[in-house]
C-alpha cells in the first residue's frame, strides 16, 4: 500500500494520478494552514499549487543527478527572491514541499497518510491556541526630544499588556522628534481606543501606529 507506483518511464495513468493528489492535498493544505490566520491571498494560492510543482519536477529529475543539482539551484534562487514570512508560513511551505516530494516518488498513500496526521495536529494546536500568550503588536509612539522615554509608558503597559520590550528608537523631524517602536503583548486580540488614548494623551497627541498581529520569535 506504502510502495511507489513510479515505473519508468513513466506513463501518462499514474502521472495523472500523482498530479491529481497533490493538487487535492495542496489545496486541503492551504484551506488548514489559513484556518482562522492572517494571510495574503498569494499564500493560499502557493500553498495549494506547490505540491504539484514539486511532484512534477521530481518526476522530471528522476534519479538524474545533473538535473537535481540544476533543481535545487533553482530553489536556492528562489530562495534569495522571496521575502521572509512568519513561522507558520515557512512551515506551511514545507509541507506543501513534503507532499510533493512524496507524490512526485509515487508514495501517494503515504502522502495522504502524512497530510491527515500532521492537518489534525496542526488544527488541534490552532483551536487550543497552543503557544499564544497574547496578541504580539508591533507598536510606533512619536514622543518630543525632550521627553525620558524610559519609564514614561511603564504604567500603560502594565494595565494593558502582559509584557512590552522597546526594540527601536530613532529620530524624526530634524531631530525634534523621537520615534519609540515597541513590541506589545497585549492582554486582549483587540486594540483598544482606551489604550490608545491613554499613550496620546502621555505622548502629546502626537502620531501612534499599532500594527497588526506579528510572528512572536520573529521580532
Amino acid at each position: 500500500m506504502f510502495e511507489s507506483i513510479i515505473t519508468v518511464p513513466i506513463d501518462l495513468y499514474r502521472f495523472m494520478i500523482c498530479i491529481c493528489v497533490a493538487l487535492v492535498l495542496g489545496f486541503l493544505g492551504s484551506l488548514v494552514f489559513t484556518y482562522k490566520k492572517f494571510h495574503t491571498g498569494s499564500l493560499a494560492v502557493t500553498l495549494a499549487l506547490l505540491p504539484a510543482v514539486v511532484t512534477v519536477v521530481i518526476m522530471m529529475v528522476n534519479g538524474n543527478v545533473g538535473a537535481g543539482l540544476a533543481v535545487a539551484g533553482t530553489f536556492a534562487l528562489v530562495r534569495f527572491r522571496s521575502a521572509p514570512g512568519s513561522a507558520r508560513e515557512i512551515t506551511g511551505i514545507f509541507f506543501s514541499v513534503a507532499l510533493g516530494l512524496a507524490c512526485g516518488m509515487g508514495y501517494v498513500a503515504l502522502a495522504v497518510v502524512f497530510f491527515i496526521v500532521f492537518s489534525a495536529a496542526v488544527l488541534i494546536l490552532t483551536a487550543v491556541h497552543f503557544g499564544e500568550g497574547g496578541a504580539v503588536r508591533q507598536l510606533k509612539i512619536t514622543i518630543p526630544e525632550n521627553l525620558d522615554y524610559d519609564e514614561l509608558f511603564d504604567d500603560i503597559f502594565e494595565k494593558y499588556a502582559h509584557h512590552c520590550d522597546l526594540i527601536r528608537v530613532r529620530t524624526t523631524n530634524m531631530g525634534t522628534l523621537l520615534e519609540l517602536t515597541y513590541s506589545v503583548n497585549l492582554k486582549d486580540p483587540k486594540i483598544s481606543k482606551k489604550f490608545i488614548d491613554e499613550l496620546r494623551c502621555r505622548n502629546g497627541n502626537l502620531n501612534i501606529i499599532c500594527g497588526r498581529e506579528i510572528e512572536k520569535d520573529l521580532i
